[in-house]
Order: structure tokens, then sequence, then C-alpha cells
């Protein structure tokens, strides 16, 4: 279950106020162990991780001419982690009492976003937005696991816009997004190659996940049918941020997919209400790449195979006063 939550009021003709609350992302993988008692990492019992994360942004909006609007956001985040079964790696963690097996450990932070809104004529709107990387406090229960001793910042990203109103019933919708994953240690530095180089986790230049930085491109199309009903579909390309040497690492968070497909709806029963649903499927990819047993070093060159797809609905209330 992810939770959001809206609201906005207009305080004069040029100056609005808002709230929103949103789960920013996160990722939950949770693995049997095997009959003997050890898991796909080397350790023992269940393996997987639990990240949560969650930001409060209260907004500022204000109209700096006729159809064009600058606004403000902090944000206010939260985020929650658990790891278990990663005694494999006791070896190799800068403080191994701090690794796994810790319970859920929290951190929060203060970052920031700034947008804009413009209408080009009557028939394109245009919109862009930046966040700079968040600074979190450390994970102290996992700090032997992340590096930095514990830090796990949101990563910066930015995108731009733009609607077109083709009829008064169409509209198409093209943005473009990117994510900056590189410039979180903990994320961004390579797993194996940092293990082989001799890099411990939890220092500063241990193994991450070896995400690289991504861009996505999103294009929607809606139709007004009429005055109830509002239809929409979508497309969602994006890049994979894991490659082939950092998957045995990415069993812990095999974020892989690269295509979304959307489809939604909203039904207006009356002037102050509204009702939104959401489908979406995220289409399976799987990526190939080297195993190691710790134990001996040795490597199997295509021992890991990690792959995802995802299914989601969204429900979405909305009432005008």
């Amino acid at each position: 279950m992810i939770p959001e939550f809206g609201y906005n009021a207009r305080l004069s003709e040029t100056l609005a106020v808002g709230l929103t609350v949103y789960g920013n992302g996160g990722m939950n993988t949770s693995y049997a162990p095997f009959p003997n008692g050890q898991n796909l990492l080397g350790g023992t019992g269940k393996l997987g991780v639990d990240l949560m994360q969650i930001i409060v942004a209260p907004t500022l909006a204000i109209q700096v001419a006729e159809g064009h609007a600058l606004g403000v956001s902090p944000l206010l985040v939260w985020q929650r982690f658990e790891a278990y079964g990663l005694q494999g790696f006791a070896g190799m963690s800068s403080d191994p009492a701090n690794l796994t097996n810790r319970g859920k450990d929290n951190s929060t932070g203060i970052g920031v976003r700034v947008g804009y809104m413009g209408k080009l004529g009557d028939r394109v709107t245009v919109g862009a937005a930046y966040s700079p990387r968040v600074r979190m406090g450390r994970f102290d229960k996992y700090r032997g696991l992340f590096a930095g001793a514990g830090d796990f910042d949101i990563p910066a990203n930015y995108g731009v816009g733009v609607a077109l109103q083709l009829t008064p019933a169409w509209t198409l919708a093209l943005d473009a997004t990117r994510i900056r994953y590189g410039g979180v240690p903990s994320i961004a530095n390579g797993s194996l190659s940092q293990v082989m180089a001799g890099q411990p986790l939890g220092a500063a230049s241990g193994p991450g996940f070896g995400w690289r930085d991504i861009g996505i491109v999103k294009l929607g199309v809606q139709w007004q049918m009429d005055e109830r009903w509002t239809l929409r579909a979508g497309v969602n390309k994006g890049g994979n941020p894991i490659r082939a040497q950092d998957a045995m690492f990415n069993i812990l968070a095999p974020g892989v997919i690269r295509e979304h497909v959307t489809f939604g709806a909203t039904y207006t029963p009356d002037k102050q209400t509204e009702w939104t649903f959401a489908l979406w499927h995220g289409r399976r990819e799987t990526v190939v790449g080297p195993s190691v047993d710790f134990s001996s070093m040795a490597m199997n060159p295509t021992g890991t195979r990690i792959g995802m797809h995802q299914n989601g609905f969204g429900v979405q209330y909305s009432r005008k006063f």
C-alpha cells in the first residue's frame, strides 16, 4: 500500500498554497532460505530488505505573469529501512555488528523542489521541475552495510514536459525526466568491483548497488469523453540502472524494469466530486551477471539472474470546497 494526500487553496488571484503527502518509492524483497538454512547470498534464514520513503511537501505557487507560474516545495522526508539474512557479508563489512538483522531503522532529511508552468498560447502548456539531492540522516543500525557509514540520500532529479491541446476533447502530453542515482555513493558505488578492490561495506568508497543515472520518457493521451468521464492512457520508457556486473548485490533490489503501460479514468458525478482510477503494468526485464563464492572468491560469470515485473492499481477521491 502506498498512500497519498493533497490539498490546495487559492489565497488571491496570483497566490496559492498546497500540501502533498506521497510515497516517493521503496523496495521490499523477501527470499526463503534453502532447506539447509542458507540463503541466496550465503547468509542464514530469510533474506531481504524493506525500504520505505514518505515525503510531506507544503507548496507555495505564484503567478508571475498571465498564464505563467512558479512554485516551491520544501520536502520533509522520512525513510525506514531493514535488512536481514546478510551474514554472509560479515567478513566484508567495516562494522559487522551493524550489517544485518538489526530491525527497522529510521532517518529524516529536508530537501526542496522548484518548478515552473506556463501556457504558450491557447493549445500548449509547458513545465519544468528540479529537486537537488536530499541529504538524509544516517541509518546507524546499518552503518556496516551502506557506504558512508549508513548514508542513504535521495538522488537529485529534474524534468521537463509539454501538453498539447489537440482539440477541446483531446490532450497529448510528453515528459522527460532524469534521475541522478550516480550522485549517491551508497546507491551508485560498484558492488563486486569495490569488493575486489578490497573496499569494505560501510566505508566511504565501499560497495553500493552500482546504479547509474537514468532517463525516463513518458507519453500520455487524455480524452474528455463527456461531462462525467475522462479517459487516459500512457507509456513510460526508461533506462535500466543495473548493469550485469552488479546483478548479484541487486538480488536485494532488482529494480530493472524499463517499460510501463498505464490506463486511467476520472468520473465526475457532480461539480464538487471526482473519482480517479488507474491501472499500470511494468513489463518484465531480466539482468544476468556474475556470482561470487566469497569463501573461495571463485566467480561464475553467469551465476546470477534477476528479474522483475509489476502490476498496480490506484484509486483517488477528490472534493472541491
